[in-house]
């Protein structure tokens, strides 16, 4: 019994002799741990993340740079503005250049040029409405009116204010084409203007490309923008937002073989419409339109990147001419490398500019499908 008891004094005194532990302490250093252990893994985590989102980015740009499948050359026209002069009302005005610009659409025109006959210089779409027959305005509001029908019915708010010139461009049909797209429509490429939100250092610019959700493209760009998007092909339906690239706008026609709207471009003058061309190497292939012209039917093109097809006014390509001081010629079959009369035998004295183009381009068609048989245009 001694015994046992002298065991149990030891024990006692074998822990009053350790020293005593600092919870306190000890929970603490627990805490920070944990803290670290959870820093850690997040930080795994944003890598991870940011890993996957390069890969995406870098599938993006792979997807993009694909082998070209599309559309090698573009097809321009340019015509003078005074032809919206022959309409005798703004609403008649109005749907003459919805005619030009459907015209442009059925045969996928990419470019679109408006001349002033007078030699004026319109450079640009700003400005008011100075009522009809007004000399120099009919320039300004052919392309205003152009513009908002190409642009996509989503986008139109954003570029195109209450304007007078637009007064009746509501009630004009539709152009309908590729890029007009609706909100559900699943395609590989859309138009979009950069919104002016805040974004995270890294990330790229928010897009309303007419979708449900917006797009967050791979750059930072200034907000008001127009951009064209390519679209992931794997999006993940928990997302937020969409991802996509920035393209240029020739892309979706160069890789993908789709129509993609017609740019419009304002000369001052017929010279202009050539010195200014916006492709390094100027048009390769021009053609003049006229009834002094030779005869279409015997036309062979040649190879070519860019055409450019000329449209004269009432008074011809003559008129353009020679109020043009720029040029010192007086027969403007020169300027071209094919001057053509597209509608030999015609029963009518005169042929409207709409209708012109589209005698014109129903005749080129298959004569451009001839120098390029392997192109479809989607």
């Amino acid at each position: 019994m001694a015994h046992r008891v002298e065991l149990k004094t030891d024990k006692m005194l074998s822990k009053q002799g350790e020293e005593k532990v600092d919870w306190k302490k000890w929970k603490a250093e627990r805490r920070e741990e944990k803290k670290k252990r959870q820093e850690a893994k997040l930080i795994k985590q944003l890598e991870q993340q940011k890993q996957l989102e390069e890969h995406e980015r870098q599938q993006l740009i792979e997807e993009t740079g694909r082998k070209k499948r599309g559309r090698p050359y573009t097809v321009s026209i340019a015509l003078p503005g005074s032809v919206l002069d022959n309409a005798q009302s703004p609403e008649l005005r109005t749907y003459l250049a919805g005619q030009i610009a459907r015209a442009c659409t059925v045969f996928c025109i990419d470019e679109v040029v408006i001349f002033d006959e007078c030699g004026e210089d319109p450079k640009s779409v700003a400005g008011e409405f100075k009522g009809v027959g007004k000399k120099g305005n009919a320039c300004v509001q052919l392309a205003r009116i152009l513009q908002y029908l190409e642009c996509p019915q989503y986008l139109r708010k954003s570029f195109f204010p209450k304007h007078q010139d637009l007064q009746f461009a509501g009630l004009l049909n539709p152009l309908d084409s590729p890029h007009h797209m609706r909100m559900d429509e699943e395609a590989e490429f859309r138009e979009g203007v950069v919104l002016d939100r805040p974004c995270k250092p890294g990330k790229g610019s928010l897009v309303n490309c007419g979708m449900r959700k917006e797009a967050q493209i791979d750059k930072q760009l200034q907000a008001g923008l127009r951009v064209t998007v390519c679209l992931s092909k794997n999006q993940r339906s928990e997302s937020r937002v969409y991802k996509g690239v920035v393209v240029a706008p020739h892309v979706p026609r160069s890789d993908a073989g789709l129509y993609w709207g017609y740019s419009v471009r304002l000369a001052s003058c017929l010279s202009n419409v050539f010195t200014e061309c916006p492709h390094k190497d100027g048009y390769d292939l021009t053609v003049g339109t006229s009834e002094r012209g030779s005869n279409v039917d015997h036309l062979t093109l040649s190879p070519f990147k860019h055409l450019l097809v000329v449209f004269g006014g009432v008074q011809g390509l003559e008129a353009s001419v020679d109020t043009d001081q720029n040029l010192d010629i007086t027969d403007p079959s020169v300027l071209f490398d094919h001057y053509l009369n597209t509608c030999p035998n015609q029963g009518s004295r005169t042929i409207r500019t709409e209708e012109a183009i589209l005698i014109s381009l129903s005749i080129l068609r298959p004569k451009i499908s001839t120098v390029f048989p392997d192109v479809k245009v989607q």
